[in-house]
């Protein structure tokens, strides 16, 4: 499918999610439900004697950088969405995304971070209104930057995806509307699961593909990023995946969640003013203003591509500057357990 029209399918999903319509498909429902029965088949792998609970990673990171800014209270980071934002397949907290995007944040901000997480394994999208629920119960602690990891189960579960873009584009609403930054992982490209053949696994990538498209407009119409993790399940994983997948076959491995957290990490920052780069686009990169439509078709082409509003207004609807930016490494360290409230 072409970008143009990947495009297309992706602004109707979008319209119908924002004035509730329900009748976009993603691909044909028999073929919907294969990929459902590849995918579980797949996913019976998981908890069998490996690390089946993801760890918990909640507490403070950065502490050395407590003394720098006595005055400054430490940033609060929230993840939300699925066993992907929990952390699932790994053993040490540390190496969850969480926790990696935490130090990461940081160490760029010199500043602790204070990381919960309310994510769920197994969540679809229409758990995300009773996790903002719980992201906001604190009205003294709210987030200053939340990441949203969600849509594979949307796809896997066969719900609509006007009804996934729906209950994802209100969660972002909430949260930007209470003050925080909002930061999404789109869904990720469930074709590289390994035990998905083809030509299931074509129509797997295709579905996860325009999933991700739509859930970008959503996300950008409402204030949030989007970053695309194509490479969460994506082409390293296919090239490497004894290395990127973990014990499961379906979970990333530490070393797979290192790369998607590697992907998010310049997006955060930059939502909040500390990534030392420019908002303004680097022709070098191909980076450019778009229509929020092409931008999103585009960017879930691409792995690591990040989609932000720009302009309200345009020639064909809203526009969106499509970034790729930098990656940077950045060593995680063990949390210290988050102060009582």
């Amino acid at each position: 499918m072409s970008s143009l029209s990947r495009a297309r399918v992706a602004r109707r999903i979008a319209a119908g999610a924002a004035y509730g319509g329900g009748g976009v498909g993603l691909v044909g429902a028999a073929a919907v439900g294969l990929v459902l029965a590849e995918v579980q088949l797949a996913k019976r792998h998981v908890g069998n004697g490996h690390a089946p609970y993801a760890p918990r990673a909640d507490g403070l990171y950065g502490y050395d950088y407590a003394g720098a800014s006595p005055d400054e209270p430490p940033l609060r980071l929230m993840m939300l969405g699925d066993s992907t934002a929990a952390g699932q397949g790994v053993r040490r907290a540390r190496q969850t995304p969480g926790a990696l995007l935490a130090s990461g944040l940081a160490a760029v901000a010199e500043r602790p971070v204070e990381l919960a997480n309310v994510a769920l394994p197994g969540a679809q999208s229409d758990d995300l209104d009773r996790q903002v629920a719980l992201a906001l119960t604190d009205g003294s602690r709210l987030p200053d930057i939340c990441v949203i990891m969600v849509g594979a189960n949307d796809v896997t579960h066969r719900m609509p995806p006007t009804r996934s873009v729906r209950h994802l584009s209100a969660a972002v609403r909430r949260l930007r509307t209470a003050g925080a930054e909002v930061v999404v992982g789109t869904c990720p490209d469930l074709g590289t699961v390994e035990q998905v053949q083809q030509p299931l696994r074509w129509l797997a990538r295709r579905a996860s593909r325009q999933l991700a498209a739509a859930q970008t407009i959503g996300v950008v119409e409402q204030g949030g990023r989007t970053v695309s993790l194509g490479d969460l399940l994506g082409p390293e994983f296919a090239a490497n995946p004894r290395e990127l997948f973990g014990p499961d076959h379906y979970h990333p491995s530490a070393e797979g969640y290192a790369t998607a957290a590697m992907a998010l990490l310049p997006t955060v920052c930059a939502a909040l003013s500390l990534w030392p780069e420019e908002e303004r686009p680097d022709v070098s990169r191909n980076e450019g203003f778009l229509p929020v439509a092409r931008a999103a078709a585009e960017a879930a082409s691409e792995p690591g591509t990040e989609v932000a509003a720009a302009m309200p207004t345009g020639p064909r609807g809203p526009w969106a500057l499509l970034k790729r930016r930098r990656r940077r490494r950045l060593p995680a360290t063990d949390p210290t357990p988050a102060p009582s409230t």
